[in-house]
């Protein structure tokens, strides 16, 4: 759930979802090397690494769709004086968002090349 577009808390909600989603990869990563490592010969095509980019991609997919509704938001029309700074901050919001997206998805790239508990 989100709240409504041209509400400020989604100037900084983005990068708040990604900082969770860094804690919660790295975090994650760790419990499951100490507790069940995948074999080291498999190399990068482990289920550790596949369960984060299927993780990433929910994450990125969510946030992407947050950077479409606040993009193609506009102002209610009842407002006219709030008109430009609702506009700012739906703009900026999605914008947050779509650089959040893409944090997500390159902080996951490790995955695709390295073993994860090596």
């Amino acid at each position: 759930m989100k709240p409504s577009p041209f509400h400020p808390v989604n100037l900084v909600l983005g990068l708040i979802i990604w900082a969770l989603w860094f804690v919660l990869l790295y975090g994650g990563l760790s419990v499951a090397c100490a507790f069940a490592p995948p074999d080291a010969e498999a190399g990068a095509w482990t289920w550790v690494n596949a369960a984060s980019l299927i993780l990433a991609f929910i994450v990125a997919g969510y946030l992407l769709a947050c950077a479409y509704g606040c993009w193609k938001a506009t102002s209610p029309p009842h407002i006219a004086g709030a008109e430009a700074v609702n506009t700012f901050i739906s703009k900026m919001s999605a914008s947050v968002y779509l650089v959040s997206a893409i944090a997500s998805l390159t902080l996951t790239m490790p995955g695709v090349f390295l073993p994860p508990c090596v």
